[in-house]
């Protein structure tokens, strides 16, 4: 097993990163202070919300298949049903790197959609968000890591 830390270190060396269910109601959703601050910190990111046109101020694309060079990692941030399609759709185009976004709520976390990724091969970081470690991280994100690692909304190993 590898450990959270290595795998979201693993996860955020990648440059072209998905974040899908980034909402055109930035108010509203988790995923988009994520692919805020990926962008924020230099990360080529891509909003997948197959109802808008821009997002955050960005083209915005139906679907994975969409971005146009692919990317190397995607974070869930939709809801879990559909989180198992998000990372069929990543497998067959050769995506290694899932993040399921968790934070205190119930999150994009599937276990059918983790079981589905790690049968395939692919490194799925299933709860937690990107923010809580790394350089993408703040201290508050840090403190809500230890805490929510209490809960298990933040796994020790994937």
């Amino acid at each position: 097993m590898t450990s959270m830390r290595a795998a979201a270190e693993q996860f955020l060396s990648q440059r072209r990163i998905a974040v899908t269910g980034v909402s055109r109601d930035a108010a509203t959703h988790g995923g988009n202070p994520v692919y805020v601050r990926l962008r924020e910190r230099g990360y080529e990111v891509f909003a997948i919300n197959p109802n808008a046109e821009t997002v955050e101020g960005d083209p915005a694309y139906p679907s994975l298949s969409a971005v146009p060079g692919g990317v190397d990692a995607v974070v869930v941030a939709t809801a879990p049903a559909h989180a198992l399609g998000t990372v069929q759709e990543a497998e067959q185009l050769g995506v290694r790197y899932i993040w399921m976004h968790r934070g205190p709520g119930g999150g994009s976390v599937s276990p059918e959609a983790a079981a589905y990724g790690r049968e395939h091969g692919m490194t799925v970081l299933a709860g937690g968000c990107p923010l809580m470690f790394g350089p993408t991280s703040d201290g508050g994100h840090r403190f809500m890591c230890r805490m929510l690692q209490l809960t298990g909304a933040v796994p020790r190993t994937v």
